[in-house]
């Protein structure tokens, strides 16, 4: 029974943890980067977009419809880029809490 309540009291401090940290996410902020920089996505740790810049120089005169779907591959890579960074940023705060789970003795975990 006392070893249920130790496993219990890990479980509940590892939810607190989990959560603590779940919730910094938000504040992590990332930039990706595309078309040599003609294209900027911001994204926060927890995978929301927040911001898009277009450099005026993406276009010399105005845009012809080459030029429009070359931006929209564009913006797709820096979003994706910004996306992957993202992610990279939410494996360095969740991995060693998620991985200190399996000292519960939880199968899967």
């Amino acid at each position: 029974m006392k070893d249920m309540q130790r496993m219990m009291k890990e479980a509940q401090k590892m939810a607190a943890e989990m959560a603590k940290a779940q919730e910094s996410l938000g504040d992590i902020e990332v930039e990706g980067t595309a078309g040599g920089g003609a294209v900027k996505v911001t994204a926060s740790g927890d995978l929301h977009i927040t911001s898009i810049t277009i450099s005026p120089d993406a276009f010399d005169g105005a845009p012809d419809a080459d030029d429009i779907e070359i931006l929209g591959d564009t913006v797709t890579a820096a979003v994706n880029d910004a996306l992957d960074k993202a992610r990279a940023e939410q494996e360095k705060v969740m991995g060693p809490i998620a991985g200190g789970m399996g000292g519960l003795g939880l199968p899967g975990m």
